[in-house]
């Protein structure tokens, strides 16, 4: 069981696997289908959580809450020496429900959260963005229909997000 870099082993896999298709289980279930321990379990669980590794949280299903919309934002950095950091800013707004540093003709994409559409979004790139500064340009793709999406609800105005 090494947390340190992120790698799971074979047990941690099967645990998330299982989570995944129910993340209330409990750990006497849980144990009793990887043939194991309760405790067993609860100290990988407890492991995997305190190393950063894994989160349980409640998810929304976007398809059935139609009051949000997702959209996709392609950034492109001033100086590329910036990435790591601009990463990190733009990763902690609110709105932001994940970034990641891309190949290709954008040097990030931003997945953001909308729950007052265009008003949010307009917000979001005239006075999110521009205060994080060091952006060249950024392009906008308003996600008109998505499967499989779950997502964390959005903090409301004015609180700090969370790390997820």
């Amino acid at each position: 069981m090494k947390h340190k870099g992120a790698e799971l082993d074979d047990f941690d896999r099967k645990l998330i696997r299982l989570l995944t298709q129910d993340g209330r289980m409990s750990s006497g279930k849980a144990a009793q289908s990887l043939r194991v321990t309760s405790p067993t379990v609860r100290a990988r669980l407890e492991a995997l959580v305190r190393t950063g590794v894994l989160r349980i949280v409640a998810l929304l299903d976007l398809s059935r809450a139609s009051q949000f919309n997702i959209a996709l934002i392609g950034i492109s950095l001033e100086r590329h020496q910036q990435l790591d950091r601009k990463l990190e800013q733009i990763s902690n707004l609110r709105q932001v429900h994940w970034a990641a540093a891309v190949t290709g003709r954008f040097d990030l994409i931003v997945e953001i959260i909308l729950e007052n559409g265009m008003p949010d979004l307009y917000r979001f790139q005239s006075e999110d963005l521009l205060r994080v500064g060091g952006i060249r340009s950024s392009e906008s793709f308003m996600v008109m229909k998505a499967k499989r999406k779950w997502i964390l609800l959005p903090e409301s105005d004015g609180k700090a997000k969370q790390k997820v």
